[in-house]
């Protein structure tokens, strides 16, 4: 059996390490070498240790050769890894700052992972910030840019509507779906049962495609609709006329519509 020497400890040393394992401010690590150096001091065994520790004798007998040959300062680590990052201010704008740039290997936007190893920090951090600032790289919204000169008085004058609508008036937003389908299935709708879903047959017959159209009162959420063959100005026209016949004769009626071709003249005929 292969006989190993307690270390010899100064008085100043002792307390150190035992500063070091009591302490709750250093890393467990660090604690964990100093009662390495302690028990081997104390006279401890190799074997003994790593029953306490749970370590391997590779690791008492390095950290036992790095204290003979620099004493305390032989248990710090040489390989400290990267310092820890915390949230700054600094640090929050570059993440933010970095967000807004494109990724630089194509992908369409940022994960948290790919910018934390960019920036060189951790996914969590990079998710933190982006909470904080509202950031969400992985939606996307879509807008359209007008070239109507006169599109801001326009669009101040249908958000008013909305927004504040005229006292003793009505105010319909209306539009159209164009083109769907009238399909019917070949094939009966077998209902479900106990563990099997719903099925519908792939198959259907095609009855052409219907037009609709659709207003809403933006005060009371009611909807009035009617389908049509096809979306012309003449089919318009006569659904503004249905939508009109359901208010109050003289009473103030606002429609707001987009530029569709046969909403515009639809409202031409009837301006």
């Amino acid at each position: 059996m292969q006989c190993h020497m307690a270390l010899i400890l100064t008085d100043d040393e002792r307390r150190e390490l035992h500063r070091r394992r009591r302490s709750r401010k250093i890393r467990a690590e660090d604690g964990r070498r100093a009662t390495v150096i302690l028990m081997l001091a104390d006279g401890a065994s190799f074997a003994s240790i790593t029953a306490v520790l749970g370590c391997f004798p590779d690791y008492i007998n390095r950290w036992k050769q790095r204290f003979e040959t620099d004493r305390i300062a032989g248990l710090r680590a040489k390989y400290c890894g990267q310092p820890p990052r915390i949230r700054t201010p600094a640090m929050e704008a570059r993440i933010v700052a970095k967000t807004r740039q494109a990724p630089p290997d194509g992908s369409t936007h940022w994960s948290t992972r790919k910018l934390a190893a960019v920036i060189g920090c951790s996914h969590g951090l990079i998710a933190q910030v982006w909470r904080r600032a509202g950031l969400q790289p992985h939606r996307l919204e879509r807008y359209m840019l007008s070239d109507d000169p006169d599109f801001e008085q326009k669009a101040a004058d249908v958000l008013g509507l909305y927004l504040n609508p005229p006292d003793h008036a009505v105010v319909f937003a209306a539009d159209e779906k164009t083109a769907i389908q009238a399909l019917d299935r070949l094939d009966p709708v077998l209902p479900l049962s106990p563990g099997r879903a719903e099925r519908h047959g792939f198959e259907y017959y095609r009855h052409g495609t219907l037009s609709l159209y659709a207003a809403l009162n933006t005060k009371t959420g009611e909807i009035i609709g009617q389908t049509v063959p096809r979306h012309t100005s003449a089919a318009f026209v006569e659904f503004l006329q249905d939508v009109v016949d359901t208010q109050p004769r003289r009473r103030e009626i606002h429609v707001i519509v987009d530029n569709l071709s046969p909403q515009n003249e639809g409202r031409a005929r009837i301006s």
